[in-house]
């Protein structure tokens, strides 16, 4: 047993050395760029926040489950994984023991000879092959050759899945063959529970040296699979839990994460701000978070399945633009890392260096960029936790605030915003017209907010000039009345929320229009504000506070449910319709508002409600969010369009929503529809506040 000691000692020493190296050369690659305390600082302080995100999503596969039967064979691979570092501890002490004593009957102290955990090691092995069954069934079934864009594969790097699934098969046979082999000569540590092993070594010769044999397979297979792991995609299995420590809580959605410049959060009037590290240019800027991102990425492709551009025939796929950045990051590595010289590279690795990150022949196609509508669907699916959107926006910004390179539609938006504090350009007078049409007074802020005044309504931009959102705002308005809710408007004092300028990645304006409405709300001494636009909600609620300005921020469907529910508000009319609701992207997966409007479409007698095959968390987006309103959508199907197909499978007599971007977008849609004779002329779009009044008015 001696020669096995040895040849197991130096393949182990090399196989650690050569993944050592590459585990120091990725860790100085990540850390090549700028840093991101922020990261560090919340996972040190959320203690429980991230021990729960480890047992849920990292143990439990949370993300993963939602997905069967794929998700439950991860589940047992991944648990194999776990489970059966106790064999290789059965491994190496045999080897150990066999050399020193010559009898090779090794087992772990104490549990080393319990049943339970010889079945159980023989129990994940056989889910674990079953899993791979399952894994090579689900490739070819949703191979790329014969499902194109419609694979989830597409794109992906399919020859290093199909290596892992043949290593991780090698590694199960042969333990079983070791174990059973071992189990044959008497040194297998259990007398029962161990079936498979068990079973073999009855049926196995006794020998000495099919035991040694398979036990140099078994670790040799190991050790390859191990060096193989830290040069491919199924690094994951080591920097996923980092990844997932070091994300966003409770994920990546809700608010955009704060412009930061070496790990400071920007200030724009800092006279010395170098405008050149406002985004990011190039992969040289990436953060060990993104670095992290990278690495975590296992090309499953649920984000690209989920994604309304991808499925829309746009260039964007959440994932290949991950895969593209780590791709390129892998070609300059040796000359990011600190120290390099570049003085001997040669022109192509030097035009490689100077690659820009989005252009036309950068790493990122701009119509890539564009594409995206931040509706979340890549970050709500993906089981690893990485946050697309973080990289898009990081890369808009630096489009937007150093190239000037954008699309020309928004640019008219941006001046808006910055002249008339509203993406149409119109009058600040004009915000207050709404109310002349209600038959109530309405308190419009002066100076200072009324003792008894509950809540400030923001009425938002949307809401206050755009004639179909006006809708939303006077049947919310008159519901607050009804109910006996005292509540106020700002008028012409209210300025957008910047929630446009941002998520174009125009940061400068966004900061700007912020600070004036934090000092406005803070002037007047709001505390509780209810928004109908789900963009101005996730604006105040989340992203206000990155500037100081701590409000308790509600969306009408929750007030409004609220009120129902307390007997305030009465459905007494029946409302005889077959109704669909499409959840609004910032209202449903950014902030995780899927209860309160059906709750209250519920309430309302006569209503017979009819789910889309896409809803809530997997909800399909309406074209608008990322500031996409204010830009031609020139590539592919219209995200509204393929929307409104899909709630016309239900039939409705009316589509729902909540939010003021929804109502135009799908009424847009259904208008084409309609033209088109493909959707009845009664077919309309209302929010879920419309159809409220219309049951509790008389």
């Amino acid at each position: 047993m001696l020669w096995v000691a040895i040849l197991a000692l130096v393949m182990t020493v090399a196989a650690v050395a050569v993944a050592g190296r590459r585990a120091l050369f990725l860790f100085k690659l990540a850390t090549s760029g700028p840093p991101a305390p922020e990261r560090i600082e919340y996972a040190k302080t959320h203690v429980p926040e991230e021990l729960k995100a480890q047992i849920v999503e990292v143990f439990g596969q949370k993300k993963l489950l939602k997905w069967t039967p794929s998700g439950i064979a991860h589940f047992f691979v991944m648990w194999a994984f776990f489970i059966l570092l106790t064999v290789y501890i059965e491994a190496y002490g045999a080897i150990i023991q066999g050399a020193i004593t010559g009898e090779p009957d090794f087992h772990i102290p104490i549990i080393g000879q319990w049943a339970v955990l010889g079945f159980l090691q023989d129990f994940i092995a056989v889910a674990c092959l079953l899993g791979l069954v399952a894994f090579a069934v689900i490739r070819i079934k949703n191979s790329p050759k014969t499902e194109g864009r419609k694979s989830r594969f597409f794109g992906s790097h399919l020859g290093g899945a199909w290596l892992v699934l043949f290593m991780i098969f090698n590694i199960i046979w042969t333990l079983f063959l070791a174990r059973g082999a071992a189990s044959a000569n008497g040194n297998l540590p259990y007398d029962s529970g161990a079936f498979v092993s068990i079973g073999l070594g009855n049926i196995l010769p006794a020998s000495t040296l099919l035991e040694e044999i398979a036990l140099l397979l078994h670790i040799g297979f190991m050790l390859v699979f191990l060096v193989i792991v830290v040069n491919s995609k199924h690094l994951h299995i080591f920097t996923a839990p980092l990844n997932v420590l070091f994300s966003r809580r409770p994920d990546g959605l809700g608010e955009a994460p704060e412009m930061r410049i070496d790990g400071k959060p920007v200030d724009f009037e800092d006279e010395d701000l170098d405008p050149e590290k406002l985004g990011r240019g190039k992969i040289g800027d990436t953060t060990w978070k993104g670095f992290l991102d990278f690495y975590s990425c296992t090309e499953c492709g649920r984000c690209q399945s989920q994604c309304p551009a991808w499925n829309t025939d746009k260039p964007l796929s959440p994932k290949m633009l991950i895969l593209d950045q780590r791709d390129h990051a892998f070609k300059v590595a040796p000359y990011l890392l600190p120290g390099a010289d570049t003085s001997h590279a040669g022109q192509d690795v030097l035009a490689l260096l100077d690659k820009p990150l989005v252009g036309e022949d950068g790493v990122i196609h701009p119509d890539v960029l564009w594409s995206c509508t931040n509706c979340g669907a890549c970050v709500e699916q993906c089981p690893v936790d990485i946050e697309h959107i973080d990289h898009i926006l990081d890369m808009r910004r630096y489009q937007v605030m150093v190239e000037s390179s954008f699309p020309s539609e928004a640019g008219v938006m941006i001046k808006n915003l910055e002249n008339k504090a509203n993406p149409w350009g119109m009058s600040e007078m004009k915000r207050a017209d709404w109310i002349e049409e209600l038959d109530f007074e309405v308190e419009v802020v002066d100076e200072k907010l009324s003792e008894d005044t509950e809540y400030l309504f923001w009425v938002g931009c949307a809401g206050a000039l755009e004639d179909r959102a006006k809708k939303t705002t006077k049947a919310v308005a008159e519901l607050l009345h009804i109910a006996g809710v005292k509540f106020a408007v700002l008028g012409p004092m209210e300025a957008c929320t910047g929630d446009p300028a941002r998520r174009l990645g125009m940061e400068f304006i966004f900061n700007m229009l912020a600070k004036q409405n934090i000092e406005t709300l803070t002037e007047v001494g709001a505390k509780k504000i209810v928004a109908t636009c789900p963009h101005c909600f996730n604006t105040l609620a989340n992203e206000y506070p990155q500037l100081g300005g701590q409000f308790e921020v509600v969306h009408h469907t929750q007030l409004l449910a609220k009120l129902v529910d307390e007997g305030k508000l009465v459905p007494i009319n029946p409302i005889e319709e077959k109704i669909t609701y499409h959840d609004p992207c910032f209202l449903g997966r950014h902030n995780k508002v899927y209860s309160q409007p059906r709750d209250i479409m519920s309430k309302v007698p006569g209503v017979q409600t009819q789910e889309m095959h896409r809803h809530k968390d997997r909800g399909f987006c309406c074209g608008a969010g990322g500031a996409r309103m204010w830009m031609e959508e020139r590539l592919g199907k219209r995200i509204n369009t393929e929307r409104v197909d899909e709630a016309l499978t239900t039939d409705p007599d009316t589509v729902s929503t909540a939010c003021p971007f929804c109502l135009v977008m799908l009424g847009d849609a259904i208008n084409e529809k309609k033209n088109g004779g493909q959707a009845k002329e009664s077919l309309e779009v209302v929010d879920v506040a419309q159809l409220l009044i219309r049951s509790v008015k008389s």
